[in-house]
């Protein structure tokens, strides 16, 4: 255990060991009314009144999924809520508790892991969501990997899939698309101060969680989070649903348009169409329904496969965690 004052700014993880470690995270994690037993257990108890639990994970690896040039321990953290919100929002439901993994290099400072905790928390307090507990395990030198699982309900409705759009239906988005790839973008050319607003997107994305259950309200046919890039998500709401999708090329020019000034028009057609880590979400809605605030159309769903923007089928691009 730390004791009190402890200094620990030039600490590592082979300094405090496991139970110094827990001795810092514990108190940082946020709990809440449905969480019966909390960390400390072999397994935390959490409340189920509507029988079915959603369930979702969500890993990054340093290197691969983050770099620590640009990004800091709390903007890990906070990424790694916002991926599994917005995953579990995408089924139409409200998250209900997140099981946090951390497999860390010894040498890993305690200030980065304590950084990690303190904006993962912060996020799930955002969110409205408890930590109930979580993993720790060492790795060896240089590997640092991160991992949430998300429980979730949704609230006696049924979850909205990927597989339900019909022809005929409106394809609508929620929140920004492009933004994060363009920070990226912006990151990877040393011109971050160009658009800081588009960096942070990159850095922390913040997705419109609130949103799924209320896109489930309104007669969501499909739905699901844009994390991998539009074209290559709404490729995998098509072939799940067996219908092509057609995305409008004028109603994707406004957002194109916010990303002009600062990456060319080339690239920002490819931050839209295919930047991933958005994490806003995509949803296919019956032709007549009144789209939710916040929500605007920008496609519609035909016969056919693929997806089809500007008069080409879409294929490639996005992200893949096994692509060249």
């Amino acid at each position: 255990m730390l004791g009190e004052g402890a200094d620990t700014a030039r600490l590592t993880l082979a300094d405090v060991g496991e139970d110094g470690l827990l001795s810092v995270i514990f108190p940082l994690l946020p709990g809440g009314p449905g969480v019966l037993i909390g960390p400390g257990d072999d397994t935390a108890l959490l409340s189920t009144p509507g029988g079915s639990v959603l369930a979702t994970t969500d890993a990054m690896v340093r290197g691969r999924d983050w770099l620590d040039e640009w990004s800091t321990g709390a903007d890990v953290g906070a990424k790694t809520v916002a991926q599994n919100v917005a995953d579990i929002a995408a089924m139409g439901g409200v998250p209900t508790g997140l099981l946090v993994t951390l497999i860390a290099d010894p040498g890993t400072s305690l200030a980065w892991v304590r950084d990690f905790i303190q904006g993962l928390a912060t996020a799930a307090v955002e969110a409205g969501v408890p930590v109930l507990g979580g993993d720790l395990s060492s790795a060896p030198g240089g590997v640092l990997v991160v991992s949430v699982t998300a429980l979730g309900s949704c609230q006696d409705r049924e979850p909205v899939r990927r597989s339900g759009a019909r022809v005929g239906d409106v394809l609508a988005v929620c929140g920004s698309l492009g933004h994060s790839a363009a920070g990226l973008l912006l990151l990877q050319r040393g011109r971050g101060e160009l658009a800081p607003g588009l960096v942070a997107y990159h850095l922390r994305p913040r997705p419109p969680h609130e949103q799924g259950p209320v896109a489930a309200q309104a007669g969501a046919s499909a739905m699901l989070d844009i994390s991998d890039g539009l074209g290559r998500d709404a490729g995998r709401m098509a072939r799940a649903s067996g219908v092509r999708i057609q995305l409008d090329e004028a109603l994707l020019g406004p957002d194109v348009a916010q990303l002009r000034a600062v990456v060319s028009e080339d690239d920002a057609w490819r931050c839209v169409s295919e930047g991933g880590e958005e994490h806003s979400l995509l949803a296919c809605f019956p032709s007549g329904t009144e789209l939710p605030t916040g929500w605007r159309k920008i496609g519609g769903v035909l016969e056919g496969s693929g997806v089809l923007l500007r008069g080409r089928l879409v294929r490639g691009g996005g992200w893949d965690h096994f692509g060249g």
